[in-house]
């Protein structure tokens, strides 16, 4: 389960074949989105958001569906806590992450971990943009009527062994990511969606307080 919370957070519904894409064609003018994206990334300081996410596991008939509510503030605190079907929380905080259930809490830091900090770094990349520019990624992008897919294939060794792909669905209105999507290896997948987004309204530094 905490597999589960930790890596889906991030993000992630299979999304048929690569190569194909129902609806999607691949990008003609990428060096425009690249510009767009980035002026709206650069804007976002804050965001709030509720969330839905569906786990899909192979040996399960059924998908696991969870909902909670989302933070971000710039740089590099994201506040993560699952209020149905079960309470559970997390905190990044810069290099630490706290997570909580009904049983216990861990603080780690993730200096000390190397694939810990590369899997919180494309969290956050993911949240803030910069996963588009990440070495870790060969990222190819498609164009549908009102959505972007940002399709990002791992070529880092550590990365492929949790990752087949993880994909952002950007908003053309906006150019906000609204779904982060995470392939696994072994045909499981995850999807957060994200809801009723709020961007840039204040958010208070305690929520994001690792003590």
């Amino acid at each position: 389960m905490r597999k589960l919370v930790f890596i889906g957070m991030l993000w992630i519904t299979a999304i048929a074949a690569k190569a194909q894409r129902p609806g999607y064609a691949l990008l003609a003018d990428v060096s425009s989105f690249q510009t767009q994206f980035a002026a709206a990334s650069q804007k976002t300081n804050t965001i709030k958001s509720d969330f839905v996410q569906e786990k899909n596991l192979s040996l399960l008939a059924e998908k696991i569906v969870s909902k909670g509510k989302f933070w971000f503030k710039r740089e590099n605190a994201v506040r993560m806590e699952y209020t149905q079907p079960f309470q559970y929380l997390m905190i990044i905080n810069g290099s630490n992450v706290y997570i909580r259930d009904s049983q216990k809490e861990n603080k780690i830091s993730t200096k000390s971990n190397k694939l810990f900090q590369q899997i919180n770094t494309i969290m956050i990349d993911c949240v803030n943009g910069k996963a588009l520019q990440s070495n870790d990624f060969k990222v190819r992008l498609f164009e549908g009527k009102t959505t972007f897919i940002a399709e990002l294939s791992p070529v880092n060794k550590n990365l492929k062994t949790l990752f087949s792909n993880i994909n952002m669905i950007i908003e053309k209105k906006d150019y906000a990511v609204s779904r982060i999507e995470m392939h696994e290896p072994s045909g499981d997948n995850t999807s957060i969606h994200f809801v009723n987004r709020q961007f840039n309204i204040p958010l208070a530094d305690a929520l994001f307080a690792i003590r």
